[in-house]
């Protein structure tokens, strides 16, 4: 993973541009500031919010992570855990889509900057 994909700014939650600033305002499990986005890239000065309500999209984003994370846990409890039952198998997706709900709420707000953002190499110069 180099420097200049799409994939390096989602992995390192860092500008979609330059891919050297930070994304994010805090932590993604400081519950008091989950999910905010910093107002501009502290490197290339890039606005994050191109628009108002720019994020809501990024609501489908992380349905598809959220329906994502579902498939996984119940498709592993049949295929390594055949005993267990369906309440068990509830438990442990609810237990894994609280645990990462904030992981995934910050994933689909990078992800969907990364749809519209494209990195630029001269970012930081201009």
């Amino acid at each position: 993973m180099k420097k200049g994909s799409k994939l390096y700014s989602i992995t390192h939650m860092t500008c979609p541009q330059c891919q050297e600033g930070k994304f994010l305002e805090s932590s993604i499990y400081d519950l008091k500031h989950v999910g905010d986005v910093r107002q501009e890239c502290d490197v290339c000065h890039l606005k994050y919010e191109r628009e108002p309500g720019f994020y809501y999209g990024a609501m489908y984003v992380s349905y598809a992570l959220g329906v994502a994370l579902f498939v996984t846990v119940w498709a592993s409890c049949n295929l390594w855990f055949p005993s267990f039952s369906a309440w068990t198998q509830i438990g442990l997706v609810t237990f894994f889509t609280i645990v990462l709900a904030p992981y995934l709420f910050a994933l689909s707000k990078i992800i969907w900057a990364n749809f519209f953002i494209h990195f630029k190499a001269d970012a930081k110069s201009s």
